[in-house]
């Protein structure tokens, strides 16, 4: 009896359209940016955004893939940064034959060595120790920064100058936008790169261990071994970043592996929603306008950031990009008109409430700072006597007001978020059901 060969099922993955569409709007949105925006500021901003957009990526492998809570990320992307610099001098002295476009790949180099050899130390604890020791080696680097003169360029840092040779097709890398363009390429390929490290067995491992490791551990994985490869990858992309960024300055000087540094990452990260892919990069985009203009716009803009921070760990955890999803999930359903005058009515009342507190804010500062130009200042347009009583009750009866109806703004939107989301369940079991 013959017995037929059975064909083998071919099964055919469709393309995924709707990814292919994001990453072409991703790559069009940096290649259209430039010429929007044709001011010498608005090129240095952008530019500013992609090395950004590359290293909250980089530190969010960490934080968000995989857990790790580090107060020193910056190490990596400063010695990146350090390596550059001193490589891109030995460019333009002749004594390295390499193209400029290359020398970011240099810190990118530098950030995977430094992670390498810091890492293996960092990585055999997790939870607060491991952001204990981070936050040790980051004070550490930063110290020796101080020390290593012929490193670190002491105070005044090291300068370098990127057109070293003849243009190439035009291209010398001297015009802000050559440059942006190749921060532009730089970022994209990253962020593809470490998009799809998150859909390998690598990255789905890091999310495991992230959140069960004990169980990762009884399944037959080193945690400690997948931390240190997450580890690596990071300090490589951020070495970049940092490479990126000595181009684009020109100088690196000690501040680049600061705390603060660090700390705006993390800052950053949080607040742009380290738990979905494209939260640092709205982070990014918001630490590049809090940097560049908000610190132009008034004195208090660290006050005005912290604030910020502690508004979005109270009521939005998840950061801007989970408030994006959840309404996406409304949307979704045809639902999100409903809420729209909501939305409305709680951005009005709370512009009004800020309007009172931040003139409230800005009368402290003319009178710690600008004493000596007399009490007065402008605020929006409008003259404030930081010595006057009228100013001050005005102040304060805007905040009050802003505060009273911000509150029943606030009430009538979550009655009506709540009976839309339930209705949503409903629909879901729906559409199970049939």
């Amino acid at each position: 009896m013959l017995v037929a060969a059975q064909r083998p099922n071919v099964h055919f993955k469709p393309y995924n359209v709707g990814r292919f569409a994001i990453w072409t709007l991703f790559a069009t949105v940096l290649a259209v940016a430039p010429l929007l925006w044709t001011s010498s500021l608005g090129h240095t901003m952008l530019s500013q955004i992609g090395i950004a957009i590359i290293v909250c990526l980089a530190y969010n492998l960490l934080l968000g893939q995989g857990g790790m809570l580090s107060f020193g990320h910056a190490v990596y992307s400063g010695l990146g940064a350090f390596i550059a610099i001193h490589t891109l001098n030995l460019v333009s002295a002749g004594k390295l034959a390499l193209p400029v476009s290359l020398v970011p790949l240099a810190g990118g180099l530098a950030g995977l060595l430094f992670a390498a050899l810091l890492g293996y130390v960092t990585t055999k604890k997790s939870g607060t120790p491991f952001a204990m020791i981070t936050l040790g080696i980051g004070e550490l680097v930063w110290s020796m920064s101080l020390m290593l003169p012929e490193f670190f360029g002491g105070e005044g840092g090291i300068s370098g100058n990127r057109v070293t040779a003849k243009p190439v097709m035009g291209i010398s890398f001297g015009p802000q936008i050559q440059l942006y363009y190749l921060i532009a390429i730089y970022c994209f390929l990253s962020t593809a790169a470490m998009f799809a490290l998150t859909r390998t067995p690598l990255g789905r491992m890091l999310n495991a261990v992230r959140d069960n490791p004990e169980r990762v551990e009884f399944v037959g994985y080193s945690t400690q071994h997948v931390r240190y490869l997450a580890f690596m990858i990071s300090g490589f992309f951020a070495g970049i970043a940092g490479g990126l960024g000595a181009l684009n300055f020109e100088i690196v000087t000690a501040e680049v592996v600061g705390a603060a540094r660090s700390g705006g990452y993390l800052l950053f990260t949080f607040l742009g929603g380290a738990t979905f892919f494209f939260g640092p990069i709205i982070g990014a985009v918001l630490m590049v306008l809090a940097t560049v203009l908000l610190s132009e716009l008034t004195k208090a803009w660290l006050l005005y950031l912290g604030l910020i921070f502690l508004f979005m760990v109270m009521y939005a955890p998840g950061g801007v990009a989970s408030l994006i999803m959840m309404n996406v999930r409304v949307a979704a359903f045809g639902k999100l008109g409903r809420i729209f005058t909501g939305y409305l009515a709680l951005g009005g009342t709370a512009l009004v409430m800020l309007t009172g507190a931040a003139a409230m804010i800005e009368m402290v500062y003319h009178l710690q700072i600008n004493a000596a130009l007399g009490p007065k200042l402008q605020f929006f347009g409008v003259t404030l006597d930081a010595q006057g009583v009228d100013s001050w009750f005005g102040a304060a009866f805007v905040l009050v007001t802003g505060i009273a109806m911000f509150e029943v703004a606030r009430r009538h939107f979550r009655a009506q978020w709540s009976v839309i989301q339930e209705e949503i369940e409903h629909e879901i079991k729906r559409r199970e059901l049939m």
